[in-house]
């Protein structure tokens, strides 16, 4: 009887450890945290990624125990032959199990992708591209495609108008086209807010017009305390009539100039650069030009809906350098501002 007792324990004993060893491996293998740090580390799959290479990015990013259980777990779920691309969070404390569902379920965190205010659209793809996973050849492509940019309201020359440069959330792997359609979508929801569709309006200008006329003053000066001033001078060229200007005054900008030509680092503009035939040559040709010559900024957008009113219809950049301007009512103060600043250049050997 005693020995019955004696191996009636030693069974119970040898199943507690059995079902203790089994919960420690359990711990072991599918609940201890990936990620021992205090920040969370990022995954990014992609279309060449596979179960193997998943676990190497793992690893990386976690910096924490092995990940014996998410194998166990890839093999059990065939996620060799499910890989799904994205960027995911490996927060601080999370289980492989945790981990792994995750990875499994598409679910992912979203990048903060911030529009950039920049000059060309081959540069725009570019800045998408570092934060996206699509390449800047397939957004160039998308932005130069004539049909593509008629599906979404512009064409090739004012597809630039659609990017209002604020930070958005967005998955890390969208398409170009949900890419685009996200942008159509905040730029309506943009000019939809603080009246800017009314102001507009009133103006007797379309968005797209007033984010050309935008782009504009964003070259002439990067002060957005005195861009409301530089808005309402082009503005006043644009709606000027008379006797010599019957249909508006020429804009005459400077920065269209350098669009024309390519040449954004020009710091003068030579009366023979002003002869090329190009639609974006405001001093050939009247209103604005075909389309904007750089993403705007909201500064530079608003600039032109809150535009200071008064007479003035010239400006030239002052002669101290500061990146302001001075303005005049007519041709003869403009000569005689245009000579300081001339001067000022000479001096410091600036051609």
């Amino acid at each position: 009887m005693k020995y019955k007792r004696k191996k009636s324990k030693l069974a119970y004993v040898l199943l507690a450890l059995c079902v203790t060893a089994g919960i420690v491996a359990a711990y072991v293998l599918f609940i201890r945290p990936v990620n021992l740090g205090t920040a969370a580390g990022y995954v990014y799959i992609d279309n060449d990624d596979n179960a193997d290479s998943v676990r190497l990015k793992l690893e990386a990013a976690g910096h924490g125990y092995d990940l014996t259980g998410y194998g166990a777990l890839a093999t059990l779920c065939g996620y060799d032959s499910h890989v799904k691309t994205g960027r995911y969070a490996i927060n601080p404390g999370e289980s492989v199990f945790t981990v792994f569902r995750k990875l499994k379920n598409g679910l992912q965190s979203p990048v903060s992708l911030t529009i950039p205010s920049v000059r060309t659209l081959d540069r725009l793809s570019a800045e998408l591209a570092k934060r996206l996973m699509v390449d800047s050849a397939q957004i160039m492509k998308a932005l130069t495609d004539e049909s593509v940019c008629q599906r979404l309201g512009y064409d090739t020359a004012t597809i630039a108008a659609m990017f209002i440069p604020n930070t958005y959330d967005i998955y890390w792997n969208t398409s170009v086209d949900a890419l685009l359609e996200r942008m159509k979508k905040e730029n309506t929801r943009f000019w939809d807010s603080s009246g800017r569709i009314a102001k507009a309006k009133a103006m007797h200008l379309s968005p797209v017009e007033v984010y050309t006329l935008a782009s504009i003053i964003d070259e002439e000066t990067a002060n957005n305390g005195e861009k409301p001033m530089v808005a309402g001078m082009y503005y006043n060229r644009l709606t000027l009539r008379n006797g010599e200007y019957p249909q508006g005054m020429p804009l005459q900008a400077d920065p269209t100039i350098k669009f024309a030509w390519k040449k954004f680092e020009l710091r003068r503009i030579y009366h023979s650069l002003l002869d090329i035939d190009s639609p974006y040559n405001t001093y050939r040709y009247p209103g604005l030009p075909p389309g904007p010559i750089r993403i705007a900024s909201v500064a530079g957008i608003d600039a032109v809906l809150n535009h200071v009113k008064h007479d003035y219809i010239y400006m030239c950049a002052k002669e101290d350098f500061s990146g302001t301007h001075n303005f005049a009512r007519n041709y003869g103060e403009h000569l005689a501002n245009a000579r300081k600043y001339a001067e000022a250049l000479n001096r410091r050997g600036i051609r």
